[in-house]
């Protein structure tokens, strides 16, 4: 099972937080005194809500040379438009917007994008979440077709009522501490509450597989550096989803789905690992004057978690002034005062560690969520992931088959004693696959 994004998110009431952000930057547009190029047209391409429109008009009023054109369209489609592009060489905006689960597939096509490494991107490199970086590189990151602009770090949503009933801690603060071990504290929580309750703690075992791969330290996913696979190294984030399995802690509900949406304001699962888009779309699916405050957000289990996020590219195509042209509108987007708009408009948190470090995005905070400071949470999930990832071009094709068995397990077609044998013929036959 792959997770559908969406981009459907309310901005979680940003709006009083940042501007608390903003007080410390220069209120001024900073004036541009002329353009490094002749005038230029350039074009924009994105999906959903970057938050872009807000800050249309505030760019070509500083920058009177540059004419913008934004380009936005559905998910699968803007990818499968540049996609295309890239195969027949042009078509292509100036700057394209990749999400993370299709960068991958672009940096095994570098050779259709600019190497933002030849204009000083590298600049960019220590500001950044270092694992971000590294999904828009090249193994080496002598090639890097990408900068990030956001992540949405990983926590656990969770029904305090329903954990408070099952005389589990129920404070946020409790609820993390409690599962501070690790995933096997986090078993022995679910545990408790299906022993308490008869009822399946956790929404889906899956869930569990790709943030236990993010938190091994190994530095990649499936493949090592070579692109050679190797199921080996992630073995021990396999057990610990087939342990969630086997402990009976999963309802086998796929995240987004019907059953899941009618299941967030019932008994049919106390818990959702969840990223931080889905603080939103949560809070759209059920009756708010209910269930307020009895949905709250604690530390996801381990060292970190990410699940989305998204990089701003140069398509190669177009003349050398609007490709300069492109690379100065992502600087631009790039400063403190753009992303704040843009997280403002969205709900994301930048990918800049000293905005992430910063307190008035830690003190973000969710009313539907029990007022759970969720800046602060979302924050650490996001700074504590051990190392960078290097993720090969078919990485998303063998995760989603390895899933895809873990999925298999929980509807009984598949034992735990034949499971990992199973997760290795799948994922060798995703690799094989053209």
């Amino acid at each position: 099972m792959t997770w559908t994004r969406t981009r459907a998110v309310s901005a979680l009431a940003l709006g009083t937080a940042s501007a608390l952000l903003l007080s410390a930057c220069n209120a001024d547009e900073p004036v541009v005194t002329g353009p490094s190029h002749a005038p230029v047209s350039i074009s924009v391409g994105y999906y959903g809500n970057f938050g872009l429109e807000e800050l249309e008009a505030k760019y070509e009023k500083s920058h009177p040379w540059v004419d913008l054109t934004l380009e936005t369209g559905a998910y699968a489609a803007q990818h499968d438009m540049l996609q295309q592009a890239i195969i027949t060489g042009s078509g292509a905006p100036t700057v394209m917007a990749i999400d993370e689960g299709y960068i991958t597939r672009f940096v095994s096509q570098s050779d259709g994008f600019v190497n933002l490494v030849d204009l000083g991107a590298n600049d960019y490199k220590d500001s950044m979440l270092p694992w971000t970086w590294a999904e828009a590189a090249n193994a080496d990151e002598s090639v890097v077709i990408g900068i990030p602009n956001n992540v949405y770090g990983l926590a656990l949503c969770y029904r305090s009522d329903l954990f408070e009933a099952a005389g589990l801690e129920s404070d946020r603060e409790a609820v993390s501490a409690a599962m501070s071990g690790g995933w096997d504290d986090f078993i022995s929580e679910g545990q408790k509450y299906v022993a308490a309750t008869g009822k399946p703690f956790l929404d889906d075992a899956t869930t569990v597989l790709n943030p236990a791969v993010m938190q091994l330290g190994t530095g990649y996913a499936y493949y090592d550096l070579t692109q050679k696979l190797d199921l080996d190294a992630v073995k021990p984030a396999f057990e610990i989803a087939t342990d969630v399995i086997s402990a009976d802690l999963s309802a086998n509900i796929p995240t987004l789905a019907q059953e899941w949406n009618a299941g967030l304001s019932t008994d049919a699962f106390a818990a959702t690992i969840c990223p931080q888009w889905m603080l939103g779309y949560i809070g759209t699916q059920i009756d708010a004057e209910t269930f307020t405050g009895q949905w709250d957000v604690a530390e996801l289990p381990g060292p970190g978690g990410n699940m989305g996020g998204s990089f701003f590219t140069l398509p190669k195509g177009g003349t050398t002034d609007e490709q300069q042209a492109g690379y100065e509108f992502i600087q631009w987007l790039m400063e403190p005062e753009q992303q704040i708009a843009m997280m403002d408009a969205t709900g994301t948190l930048s990918a800049q560690k000293a905005l992430l470090q910063s307190e008035s995005v830690k003190n973000f905070t969710s009313e539907f969520f029990n007022n759970a400071p969720y800046g602060d949470i979302f924050s650490k999930s996001v700074l504590e992931i051990p190392e960078p990832l290097y993720y090969a071009p078919k990485n998303l094709a063998v995760r989603t088959a390895v899933e895809n068995v873990l999925d298999d397990i929980q509807a009984g077609n598949i034992s735990i004693a034949d499971a990992w044998e199973a997760a290795i013929a799948a994922a060798e036959a995703a690799d094989a696959a053209k």
